[in-house]
C-alpha cells in the first residue's frame, strides 16, 4: 500500500508541475487553394488577422482582440473558453444588442461545427463582436471581441461564409512548404467525391466514416438510402464542385466550395463544407458536412467546368468518324438517338455503313463550340467541315443535344444545316 501511495503522490506532483497541454498551434502555409480572404485569431497573442491568398499569403490587417477568460479549447457550455478550430461567419446582428457588452454589431460563428460535435463540445453563441468600452485581455465568456471602432472599419470584410481559424497560436508562411502536398491531396479528394456522386457509384459512400458522420451530421444509413432512391428515380445527375478552398484545422481538414447540382427535374445551388479526418487505417474520410442553400447563379461556371468533358467526348466521336470505325462511332449515341430524319441507332448504322462503303471519310473539323444548358442535358452547336476520299466536301452548322451518362455524354439528337 505504501508503494502504491507513493506512486500516486509522485504522479500527482508531476501533473501539477507539467504545464497543461498546448492548444492548436496552427500553421497556415501559402497555397492557391487557400481562401482568397479569411480571418485568423491568435488567442495567445490576442491578435485578430485578416489574410489574403493572392500568391503569396499575406497579412492584410492585424488588430488587437480579446478572447475567453480561461485559456485552452472550449469543451463545455459556460467554461469561459474560446473554441479552437475552423469556423464560418453565419450572419451579422445589429438589433437588440447590449452596447456595453457587444458594441453595435456582432457576427455569429457556426460553433459547434461537425468535428466539435464529435468531440462532444457543448455551448453556443460564439460571436465576433465589439464592446462599448475598453477591451481587456481574457475578459470574454468565449467570444472574440474587437474594439468597436476597429470592427466598424473592417465590417465589410466579415461577410457570411467567411472562414475563421481560431487557434492557441497562429503561424503564417508566404511559402508553399511541405503542407502543399496536403492541400493538393484534399483538392483531389473533393474531385473524387463529386465524380463518384455523379457516376452514381457505390464508391461514393466509401468517402464517409458512417459512425462519425451519424454523430456529427445526420444518420448515415438514412442518407445512403435517400441517395440510392434519387439515383433510381433520376436518369442522370450532374454535380460540379466550383471554386474549391481548403483550410487545415486541429487534426482535421475543411474543404468548402460552391456546389451546382442538377437532374432532369431539379436544380440546386449553394455552399457545401466537408470536414475530413483520418480513420484507423490512416485514410481521410468525411466525418461531417454542412450545406447552405443559396441562389448563386452558377450556370456559367458550371458550363466552363463541363466544357472540357464535352470537347473531349466530341474529339473521340470525331476520331471514330474519321477512321470509319462504325462500332466506336455508334457508342456515342443513345439507343433512341435521332440524326436528322433517322431515328434510332440501327437507322444511323445503316445510313453510315452504306455511305462510308461508297465514299470513305477523309477529314472532319470543328469550329468553336457553343455549350448551353438543355432540359435533357446540354446543347452543343458548332461549325463542321467535312471532306471525303472522292473529293466531296461540305461545311455546315451542327447542333446536338447531349444527355449525361456518368462522367461522359451520349448524343440524343443531331442536326446539320449547310452554310453558304
Amino acid at each position: 500500500m505504501k508503494s502504491t501511495a507513493r506512486i500516486l503522490l509522485v504522479a500527482a506532483l508531476l501533473a501539477l508541475a507539467t504545464p497543461a497541454a498546448a492548444g492548436w498551434q496552427a500553421l497556415i502555409e501559402s497555397h492557391p487553394s487557400l481562401p482568397t480572404k479569411f480571418l485568423a485569431v491568435d488567442k495567445d497573442a490576442q491578435k485578430f488577422f485578416i489574410l489574403g491568398q493572392k500568391s503569396p499569403l499575406k497579412v492584410l490587417t492585424d488588430l488587437p482582440c480579446v478572447t475567453g477568460q480561461k485559456s485552452g479549447d472550449k469543451k463545455s457550455r459556460g467554461d469561459m473558453r474560446t473554441p479552437e478550430g475552423v469556423y464560418f461567419i453565419e450572419r451579422r446582428l445589429t438589433q437588440g444588442l447590449n452596447f456595453a457588452l457587444y458594441g453595435d454589431q456582432a457576427f455569429t460563428l457556426n460553433f459547434p461545427n461537425p468535428v466539435d460535435k464529435l468531440r462532444q463540445k457543448t455551448g453556443s453563441g460564439i460571436w465576433i463582436h465589439g464592446r462599448g468600452n475598453e477591451i481587456k485581455p481574457g475578459e470574454t465568456r468565449g467570444c472574440v471581441v474587437l474594439k468597436t471602432a476597429d470592427l466598424r472599419r473592417i465590417q465589410s470584410e466579415l461577410t457570411p461564409g467567411t472562414p475563421v481559424a481560431i487557434a492557441d497560436s497562429v503561424h503564417f508562411s508566404d511559402k508553399s512548404g511541405d503542407m502543399g502536398r496536403d492541400y493538393d491531396f484534399m483538392l483531389r479528394k473533393v474531385e473524387e467525391f463529386s465524380r463518384d456522386w455523379q457516376r452514381e457509384s457505390p464508391d461514393f459512400f466509401k468517402h464517409f466514416d458512417p459512425e462519425k458522420y451519424t454523430l456529427s451530421s445526420e444518420n448515415f444509413e438514412a442518407f445512403r438510402q435517400h441517395k440510392l432512391l434519387v439515383w433510381k428515380a433520376q436518369p442522370w445527375l450532374q454535380v460540379a464542385a466550383l471554386d474549391v478552398r481548403v483550410l487545415p484545422g486541429p487534426n482535421y481538414w475543411v474543404t468548402y466550395f460552391k456546389q451546382y447540382y442538377r437532374t432532369p427535374t431539379m436544380l440546386s445551388e449553394g455552399h457545401k463544407r466537408i470536414y475530413w479526418q483520418k480513420d484507423k487505417k490512416g485514410d481521410y474520410k468525411i466525418v461531417g458536412m454542412e450545406w447552405k442553400d443559396a441562389p448563386l447563379d452558377l450556370e456559367a461556371e458550371y458550363l466552363r467546368k463541363v466544357r472540357g468533358d464535352v470537347e473531349a467526348m466530341l474529339e473521340k466521336w470525331r476520331s471514330a468518324w474519321r477512321s470509319r470505325n462504325l462500332d466506336a462511332y455508334l457508342t456515342f449515341y443513345r439507343s433512341d438517338a435521332s440524326q436528322g430524319t433517322r431515328a434510332g441507332v440501327p437507322a444511323i448504322r445503316a445510313q453510315k455503313a452504306e455511305l462510308w462503303d461508297k465514299d470513305r471519310p477523309k477529314d472532319v473539323t470543328f469550329g468553336p463550340f457553343e455549350v448551353t444548358v438543355h432540359p435533357q442535358g446540354l446543347a452543343v452547336a458548332f461549325t463542321q467541315a467535312y471532306s471525303s476520299m472522292s473529293g466531296y466536301s461540305d461545311r455546315g452548322w451542327k447542333t446536338m443535344v447531349l444527355v449525361p451518362d456518368g462522367l461522359t455524354y451520349k448524343i440524343v439528337s443531331e442536326d446539320w444545316s449547310a452554310l453558304q
